[in-house]
């Protein structure tokens, strides 16, 4: 079984591969790949492993030889599963491998929000506490979390592992229920009350018709003026526009994303440059990286592996196309 890795550069240098390799009779790997490449690159194939690269209909109506998609994430957007299932190719996605590491920079983010160790590093090192007439220089105010609401939107395996932690510190933890639900589900608060009353809103939702803009000028408005939102993630879920206004006009304490609507962005998003341009100092963007630890980078590609063994021993694991 020869595969083919269309877009391995989405994982570190320091990934191993070897247990796909270990499935395989040869692994072809591609740093990244262009639409225009991916008919040439993947003729003969019997497995194509993508990240972001699009399989369309079209592009499947070229590959005969194909037998199996693995997705090396969980959103499949960039695959046509209807088309896939039409030529037998079985496709697999694979998920929970990233709890821990979204769970740690969604509290790594709150902490630093709340406590203020960069503020307080750069203090020490401009010679703050050096001039100070006491035994310590305050500098900005350092709040305890213990007591804060944190409101989660997407209650699955990512949000369940930030709610985990944020517990151990002492924080409320309110789960929200579908927008415009008609029935509360036991143990989920109703999407406004959980806007409205949460210090921090944190978004583990999936992107679809019902979430895209799911934060516009109208949610903003109803959240508290000290509130924190972070966005890990889809940024669809997020109007940029609307969040731009509403830092501006200090509407919104704060906010974290970690992910925006085009991925790479554009030079000019209205988000990045009001950061290059200094006009805000209540956003903090990165690089889609919230997923990305060495373990959980490594934890994918194990489930990668065993995707492709579970295929080749006839059984049915992760797929998609059922």
């Amino acid at each position: 079984m020869h595969a083919v890795f269309l877009d391995c550069q989405t994982f570190s240098a320091n990934i191993s591969l070897t247990s796909i390799e270990q499935q395989v009779t040869a692994l072809t790997c591609y740093e990244t790949t262009t639409t225009e490449q991916v008919i040439e690159r993947c003729k003969g194939a019997d497995i194509v492993i993508t990240n972001k690269v699009v399989l369309s209909a079209e592009i499947l109506s070229k590959l005969s030889h194909l037998k199996l998609i693995c997705i090396a994430a969980t959103g499949f957007n960039n695959v046509d599963i209807t088309s896939a299932k039409k030529q037998q190719i079985a496709v697999t996605n694979v998920s929970g491998y990233a709890g821990n590491s979204v769970a740690q920079y969604v509290l790594a983010q709150i902490l630093e929000y709340y406590q203020q160790t960069c503020h307080h590093h750069e203090n020490t090192k401009q010679g703050q506490w050096q001039q100070s007439k006491t035994f310590c220089y305050h500098g900005n105010a350092i709040t305890e979390l213990s007591g804060k609401t944190l409101g989660i939107v997407g209650f699955g395996n990512l949000g369940q592992s930030v709610a985990k932690i944020a517990k151990a510190f002492g924080m409320n933890i309110l789960i929200s229920e579908r927008q415009n639900a008609k029935i509360v589900r036991t143990g989920r608060t109703a999407f406004a009350k959980v806007i409205a009353q949460a210090d921090i809103v944190s978004l583990h939702c999936p992107q679809d018709a019902l979430t895209t803009n799911l934060i516009n000028s109208s949610v903003l408005s109803t959240m508290k003026s000290s509130a924190m939102l972070i966005n890990t993630a889809r940024g669809a879920l997020v109007n940029s526009t609307d969040l731009l206004t509403a830092l501006k006009n200090k509407q919104l304490a704060y906010a974290v994303l970690d992910v925006l609507e085009q991925e790479p962005p554009p030079v000019n998003h209205p988000l990045l440059l009001a950061l290059k341009n200094n006009e805000l100092d209540n956003l903090r963007i990165t690089a889609h990286i919230a997923w990305a630890s060495s373990e959980a980078q490594q934890r994918l590609i194990e489930l990668l592996s065993k995707n492709i063994a579970a295929f080749n021993q006839g059984d049915i694991l992760n797929r998609l196309d059922y």
